[in-house]
Parts: structure tokens; sequence; C-alpha cells
């Protein structure tokens, strides 16, 4: 019988901040091809990554049945179990660790690496389920983006200032600084939107220490700066802005606090205020007269890397035009001081006027920062423990626990949906953390290198296997992903291992509260602004009303009427509140400082074919995008390091052996390697993958408490 293919609306949902609406064309029960949903706008398109997601669905390791650990963690050897008796295990031996120690033995690893929808939360369920269990240690922040939540509230009120992308078809200049949407995404309509900008011939400057797919693609003009300078590198340009008149003295006077604390600060005068005096008298920022140099581009230049002419060109050119869109990447705050990147992009955008304006931009992170059409989610019950660890830190809490500081004695450890072996910094201190603890179990579709040193590991669907109502990381819209497929082998949903937990530890009506997986998503868009179910469902997408929403607007249009919640109300360029975490002055000192052991800095950016760590083991996408170390000429002729030749990459935290890409787009003095490559260890403890979390270290940029990433030493020899 000839059945004709079907196409069934789906979404990745991946943590890539895509949220793309897509097509999963089913043909005799098998997923064969992904493409683009037509019924989203012609600027909503899909990437690599989901249209070759069948690689992953039907790969030849996906985790068939329960896993029981029989070797040594990390050894990969395992046995088949039925579920009954994982499930069994599971829950006595979460019971027995709550009953010995305490509900605050248990860590919640849950992350948001297989799902981030309204029912099928791998974040959310695993919170819901622990806090009904009577509590956990929990981590807060996230890797992405710790620097940039905590302090934007200090500056703007709020954590929703973003833009949606159309409305950058109103820009006449569009700055990438640290933002590589080509391949991190921010919403399915970037990317598309940036290059029509650049089609009607808009200025696209990416500012990034590498010649990214985005500044190869997109950008009219590379700009590359040190990785970590990105604070001194803005200063430099307020100072051309303050020094030429290019700064809009009334939109600063009505909108912001402070702003004239910050402008004497960079013009070299003494201040009294939140920007303080500078820190050390031999630091690139103290002049010959002990106070704060001036924050000339030359000055910057030392300091960044970028000439000083250049740095002039861009400032005049960005003062300029109007209305100007500065959207500030995830990378910018990954550093030491990271935080002060964001304040002084929200700076910049307010001495030009760009802050609240059709075109413009806030200069806070625009990535899922304005709120979707109304839905439901699964609720979280607050969580009964007080215990909780930045999640950068989360080694060291299980590693030294209440002695070193830390709330609690992590005893065991529940993961879902994050590779936090590989994604963490350290990762030869993140296998000693799961070797520490007395039981370890994680949910996956994969053998990750976390799941094996995992006790037991419970296989898990993807978004193909499953239905959810999908939230946009940036956009007015929502997306339904239908199940395309039955699950594979004896994968089961998240919501349904947990309502099996629950039902074995006796509060499984107070976690299902009755329903279904599908009641569940009915009960959601009951309460939601969707007035016809079938249709979103037949669709996969509901667009919301406004497509041109521009944070802030309603400040900028009535700051009377519409105060921001600082305390001042306006934007607090200088901040009291902020000033009191003890780290905003002096901002540009928060620089690595050189060291003559590692005299490389490197970045660790998203590779294209991998979603962080996903998809690492399947060989389609590996195949495409080989690991190596990037370096300049300069640097690889004075090492004597040829194209394609193996070098080792050191740090104080471990070594890494990977072939070399000798090319000049990346900047001297700057080495790239992507993350996200599952770890292979020699006996010797060198790294044969080129995991870039074998060179970093969890010690976080303050206050955050955030990733500093980009804040890395390292040296480079030939093997």
């Amino acid at each position: 019988m000839n059945i004709p293919p079907i196409e069934v609306p789906v979404s990745c949902n991946k943590d890539c901040g895509g949220d793309c609406p897509l097509l999963a064309t089913v043909e005799h029960g098998r997923v064969t091809r992904i493409t683009n949903n037509p019924l989203g706008n012609p600027y909503m398109t899909g990437c690599v990554r989901g249209f070759q997601m069948p690689w992953a669905l039907y790969a030849p390791d996906r985790v068939q049945k329960p896993l029981l650990r029989t070797g040594p963690r990390g050894s990969a050897q395992f046995r088949e179990i039925e579920w009954p008796h994982a499930l069994d295990l599971v829950a006595g031996r979460l019971a027995d660790v709550k009953a010995r120690y305490g509900n605050d033995a248990i860590l919640h690893l849950g992350g948001s690496g297989s799902c981030r929808g309204a029912l099928h939360n791998t974040h959310l369920l695993t919170t819901r389920f622990l806090s009904l269990f009577g509590g956990y240690t929990e981590t807060y922040w996230n890797y992405s983006s710790a620097a940039a939540h905590f302090v934007t509230p200090y500056v703007l009120g709020t954590r929703m200032a973003g833009i949606d992308a159309g409305t950058l078809q109103f820009s006449n200049l569009i700055v990438l600084w640290g933002a590589n949407v080509a391949v991190t995404r921010f919403g399915c309509e970037t990317e598309a939107r940036i290059r029509e900008a650049k089609n009607r011939g808009v200025e696209v400057i990416v500012i990034d220490p590498r010649r990214s797919a985005t500044a190869a693609r997109l950008g009219t003009r590379w700009i590359p700066v040190r990785p970590g300078t990105d604070t001194a590198l803005m200063m430099a340009v307020l100072y051309v802005l303050l020094d030429e008149g290019l700064v809009d003295t009334a939109f600063v006077e009505k909108y912001s606090l402070g702003f004239d604390d910050l402008a004497r600060h960079v013009l070299g005068h003494p201040t009294t205020g939140a920007w303080g005096q500078c820190a050390s008298p031999d630091h690139p920022s103290t002049g010959s007269s002990g106070r704060c140099a001036p924050k000339t581009p030359r000055w910057a230049e030392e300091i960044c890397g970028t000439p000083a002419e250049t740095i002039v060109q861009f400032a005049r050119q960005y003062g300029r035009a109007h209305p100007a869109a500065l959207l500030p990447g995830l990378s910018v705050q990954r550093t030491i001081g990271g935080e002060e990147a964001i304040r002084m992009a929200v700076a910049l955008q307010v001495a030009t006027g760009n802050l609240g304006v059709l075109g413009g931009s806030s200069g806070a992170l625009t990535w899922g920062r304005l709120p979707p059409p109304r839905m439901g989610r699964i609720e979280v019950p607050s969580n009964p423990s007080p215990a909780s660890v930045p999640v950068y830190r989360w080694p060291d809490a299980v590693l030294e626990g209440r002695r070193g500081g830390y709330p609690s004695d992590v005893k065991a450890i529940y993961n879902v949906g994050g590779n936090y072996l590989v994604q963490g910094s350290d990762v030869r201190k993140n296998v000693r953390a799961f070797d520490a603890v007395e039981f370890a179990v994680c949910h996956d579709y994969v053998l990750t290198p976390t799941a094996r040193h995992c006790d037991v590991v419970l296989p898990a669907t993807t978004f193909l296997e499953r239905e959810d109502i999908v939230f946009p990381d940036g956009g007015n819209y929502l997306l339904f992903s239908n199940q395309a497929v039955p699950p594979l082998y004896e994968a089961r949903n998240d919501y349904d291992i947990f309502c099996e937990l629950a039902d074995r530890l006796g509060f499984l009506a107070r976690f299902s509260e009755g329903r279904s997986a599908a009641e569940w998503l009915a009960h959601f868009v009951a309460a939601s602004e969707i007035p016809d179910y079938e249709v979103f469902r037949r669709t996969g997408i509901y667009m919301g009303a406004d497509q041109l929403r521009v944070g802030l607007s309603d400040f900028v249009a009535d700051p009377q009427a519409h105060p921001l919640q600082t305390p001042s109300g306006r934007v607090e360029i200088s901040s009291a509140a902020y000033a009191e975490t003890g780290y905003s002055a002096i901002p540009e000192c928060r620089i690595l400082p050189p060291d003559d052991a590692y005299p490389l800095r490197l970045v660790t950016p998203h590779p294209k074919f991998k979603i962080h760590s996903q998809y690492d083991n399947i060989p389609w996408f590996k195949a495409r995008q080989e690991q190596a170390l990037w370096i300049h000429p300069r640097d690889a002729a004075g090492r004597g390091i040829a194209d394609g030749q193996q070098v080792c990459v050191s740090s104080p935290q471990g070594r890494v052996r990977i072939p070399a890409h000798v090319t000049e787009d990346i900047m001297p003095g700057v080495v790239c390697l992507f993350e996200g490559a599952w770890p292979a260890f020699d006996p010797d403890g060198t790294d044969t993958a080129g995991s870039a979390n074998v060179l970093t270290a969890t010690v976080p940029t303050l206050p955050s408490h955030g990733s500093r990433t980009h804040s890395v030493l390292v040296e480079v020899t030939r093997t």
C-alpha cells in the first residue's frame, strides 16, 4: 500500500536561541527530512542542526533501555535493565540519601539541553520533582548569561530590554559586539533581518577577536579586539563621543542618572562617585599624576589591540548614525568583569540616544528579553531547602561541601538534559566531583560523558518523539511541536519518568495533579491568548499581534508614566546599589593580566554543527567541522608551528593535543578552540579530542559568580 508522506509541524526547542518553526516529513513511520514551516514569516528559518536532526533521532548509539553501571564511573560499562527495576532503584537510592543526609544532599544539575518547552522542560520538571520530594541543593544562574542577568536589573530595573528582530529594518547601523548570530542564532529571524539590512546598504560592524561566520557572511567590517577587553574599548568609544560632541546630552539628562560620573572617569577627571579611582598605580588605567588616565583611543589600543585610528573612525560612525542597534553577544560577559561590558554597552546606547527607539536597542542582551504571547507552563513550587550554589561552582560545592563554605554536603546528583561534565569548566575537576558522590542518575537519549559517570541512565525522548509548546528566545510568537514518530526503543518522556518516580515516593498526586501530558498542554492553552487549540496544533505557530516591539520604548515615550524599576526610575549609569557589591569601580581594571608562562588568550565559541556538546557523537556532524586550534600566523611562526601540525595547548587546569589551524581570521595573541567536544584522555591526562573545558577554571567573574570562559590564558607548543 502506497502511503503518502505527511508533514508534521515541529520545533527543535534546543539550547541555541533559535526556536524555529519546522516541518518534519514522515514516510513509512520514519522522519526522512526536516524543512522550514512556510507558515512562519519569510525571515523565520531553521539551521543545519535542526534540519539534520534525523541523524540524532536514529543514531546507532541511542540509549535503548535503562542502564545500570557495572564498571568504574566513566568506563561506559553498563548493563540493560527493565524499567520497573530502574525506577525502583532510583526511587530507593533517593529515599536512602534523603533519610541519611537530608534533602540538601541531592544536587540538581538538570539543564536546558534536551527541552525547554511548556511541559517537557528538563529544568522545570526536575525542579518540580525535587521540590515536592522535600528539597534539594539548587544551582542558580547559568553558564550562558549569568553576568548579564545579574547586572542588568541594577542598570535598567529589568531584564526585559530586548527588541524584536523585525525592528532592525529601521536601523541605520548594526553593531554586533561579540555576537555570532550566524551560529548562535539569537532568534530564528535575526540572521535574515541583518542580511536584509546589509543588502540595503546598512553598515554591519562585527567586533570580535576572530573573523567569525557572522563577520564573514553578514558583516561589512570586522574590528578585532582582545577577549575580555570590550569594556576598555567601549570607554574609548565614549571618550571620542564626549570629545567630539556626539553625545545626545538632552537624552542623557532626561533618561539616565550618573552619566556625568562616568564621563568624568572616561575623560580622566577626578570623581568620587560609583566609578571610583584606580586600584593600583602601575595599571594602564593610571596616568602619570596617579589619577585615572583619560580613556583615549591610544590608551585603549594598548589594552585591546584595536588600532586607535579604527576606534576613532568607528566611534564617529556610531555617534552619527541614528538609530543604531548595538547588539552585544553573550561572549562579552563571559569574561572577568563581564558585568561591566553590559553596563558600558547600555551607557553607549544612552549616550547616543538609541535606547528604546525603533531601530535602536538597549545595549543589554537581546536574547529572549521580551515576553512571548501569554501561555501557561508547568509550575515549580519553591524549594523547601535554602541550599543553593552558583552553577559555575557546582564541582567545588560537591568536592568541598560545608567545610569549604558551601551550604551542603552533596551525596547525590540528579541530572536531566545537561552534559555538565563537558560543559562545566575544568573537566577533570568535574570528573572528580562525580566520583565523589554516592549516587548519580541522569535522563538522556545518548550515553554522554556525563551519563557515563552516572549509576543509572534512563532513556529519554527527543523533541520528535513527543509534543510540547515552545517559547522563543526572541520574538513574539509561540510554537506547537507535534510528535512526529512514537518513542524509539524504550525511551520515555521526562514527565512520565518523574510521574513513575513520584508514585513510588508517595507524591504522584501533587506532581501530576491528575493530568497526563496531553491534558497539561490543553490546560496551558486554556489559560492562554490562543483562540483555537486545534488550529495551533495543526499549523504549529501562533504569531503575537505586535512584531515590532522595542524594549523600554514605553519608558522613553513617557518616563513619568512608565518609570524603570530602579531606585531613580531612570537608567542608572552609576548605581549606588551596584556599587555596594564592591565591583563597580574601575571596570577597565578587571582584565586578565598577562602571564609569561601562558601568553595567549583563549576563546571558546559555539561551533556551527553542534548545540554545545550535542551531536558530538554523530559522525555526520563531526565530519563537517574538524576540531582544531585557530592560531594567527605570527604566533604560529614564533613557535615553529605549521598548519595542520599537532600542537599541545596547556593551561594551569590541563592539556589538549589538537591540530593547528593557522589563519589570519584570528587576531595575534589570541587562539580559538570551539567548545562542546567530548573529552578523550591519554594515560598522561592529555585530552586528544579538543575539549575546551579541559583548559578552563571554575573561578568565576564577580560579583555575579558567572562564567569567565573567555578569560583563559594558555600556551601552545609543538608536539
